[in-house]
């Protein structure tokens, strides 16, 4: 077994729960070109182009990772379990997004990882939402950083998600292995903004920080956000994830 960006955040977490997988960094340039001594038996691809901005600015970068580099991912012939985003969806909906929808992304890196999901030909697509854990870059690492220097934060108040920890989804990864190979949702229960999220986060790590809701026009991004981009699962096998809050307990005991 190998797991791909086994140094991120999300593959520190699957390194956890398959201790017996490779757990060398097959990093996000490294996938562009893979060198392997073995043939693996199942890839965990973790590795991918996040900065979502960064895609803008960069998108022949962006695709080279999420879409050349899973197409040579996936060349190696194993089954591949492909981590993929809520942002291929346009959040126009207003209601959560199940399997059977059609994708539609308004941003670089969206369009960058369904194009990577086109390249999956055995194996699982699991689309999640808003990552964070206890290690690597994440929304919640930042908050604490900048909570603890601040009297008060601007955070964004008109995007609705489901924040996820990746400790659950690599749980979750385990249960999946023995479902059909497909398309799944598998995200954290309950939604919040992330406005909600960050006030959620200074309540439980005991930070007296301020929030200040602001429109996702005032932040100023390069990148479009969907509004809305809440997954639920249509499959009745789906695994279930905790709640997000729960999740954020669950990271908070590792950091602090």
């Amino acid at each position: 077994m190998l797991i791909t960006g086994a140094r991120g955040q999300l593959g520190t977490a699957l390194r956890e729960v398959f201790p017996e997988a490779d757990g060398r960094d097959v990093d996000a340039l490294d996938v562009v070109s893979p060198v392997l001594e073995y043939r693996p038996e199942l890839v965990l691809h973790a590795a991918a182009w996040t900065d979502v901005d960064g895609a803008e600015e960069r998108p022949d970068e962006a695709a080279a990772v999420n879409v050349t580099g899973t197409r040579n991912i996936a060349g190696l012939g194993a089954p591949l379990v492909y981590y993929s985003t809520d942002y291929v969806f346009d959040g126009t909906k207003r209601e959560p997004y199940v399997e059977s929808d059609p994708p539609s992304p308004i941003s670089v890196y969206g369009r960058t990882k369904l194009e990577g999901e086109r390249e999956v030909r055995d194996g699982w697509i699991v689309r999640s939402s808003w990552l964070f854990g206890s290690t690597g870059k994440n929304f919640l690492r930042t908050m604490l950083a900048v909570g603890a220097e601040r009297d008060e934060v601007a955070v964004v108040e008109d995007q609705v998600g489901c924040p996820t920890y990746v400790g659950h989804l690599a749980e979750a990864t385990k249960e999946l292995l023995d479902r059909r190979h497909g398309v799944w949702h598998v995200a954290a229960g309950g939604e919040c903004t992330w406005a909600e999220f960050a006030r959620a986060i200074f309540e439980e790590a005991g930070i007296s920080c301020r929030i200040r809701p602001i429109s996702t026009e005032e932040l100023g991004r390069p990148a479009p956000r969907p509004a809305y981009s809440v997954l639920r699962s249509e499959h009745d096998d789906a695994p279930a994830l905790p709640h997000w809050r729960e999740g954020l307990r669950a990271a908070l005991e590792r950091l602090l």
